[in-house]
């Protein structure tokens, strides 16, 4: 980086700075960890700034489980093919649990037959949290929720200034564990 700084006005809001090293550690190479009292923001996943993952509610079973992890990802939002909108949730443990062996002994369908919405949380029977509480939270207060509760996901909801009620974000209970497991 060469050595000369740019000036700006003297009343700048901004101040330009310089990196006094010849070299910086990778981004995201760091380990990351929170505290039991960090502010619940910093665990949440935000649709601001990351897109959420979604399956149709008509894709397989393998299907839906195959976009999930090729994404990365433990939960996605189910989407109907025809209104576009969220009409619930799927998680790798709704897909490798109970749910779709309980589903072929009572519709005698094979594995292959199951889909997506046979097994998701439908949007109606989600626990979730608006975002007034998170903002107001610790990460200890999520991970009490999620011990209490048994749930593996939890959507937080936001109410935009129309009334309307959107997904606003994703709390997850093997991220929080993870993110708490600080060996040092």
């Amino acid at each position: 980086m060469p050595n000369t700084m740019l000036k700006l006005k003297p009343n700048a809001k901004l101040k330009l700075n310089s990196v006094q090293n010849d070299h910086l550690p990778i981004p995201g190479f760091e380990p990351w960890y929170v505290r039991a009292t960090n502010p619940a923001l910093s665990v949440m996943i935000d649709f601001r700034t990351r897109s959420s993952v979604t399956v149709a509610e008509m894709a397989t079973l393998d299907d839906a489980l195959e976009h999930m992890k090729h994404a990365g990802v433990r939960c996605a939002f189910v989407v109907d093919e025809n209104e576009k909108t969220v009409v619930g949730m799927l998680t790798a443990y709704d897909i490798l649990g109970e749910k779709p062996q309980r589903h072929m002994h009572f519709t005698r369908l094979s594995h292959d037959e199951v889909l997506v919405r046979d097994i998701m949380q439908k949007v109606r029977d989600w626990s979730l949290v608006d975002i007034n509480d998170i903002e107001q939270s610790t990460v200890g207060d999520v991970l009490e929720v999620f011990n209490e509760t048994g749930l593996t996901h939890l959507p937080v909801m936001e109410t935009t200034e129309n009334g309307e009620i959107r997904l606003r974000g994703l709390l997850s209970f093997a991220k929080v564990k993870r993110l708490l497991a600080n060996p040092g």
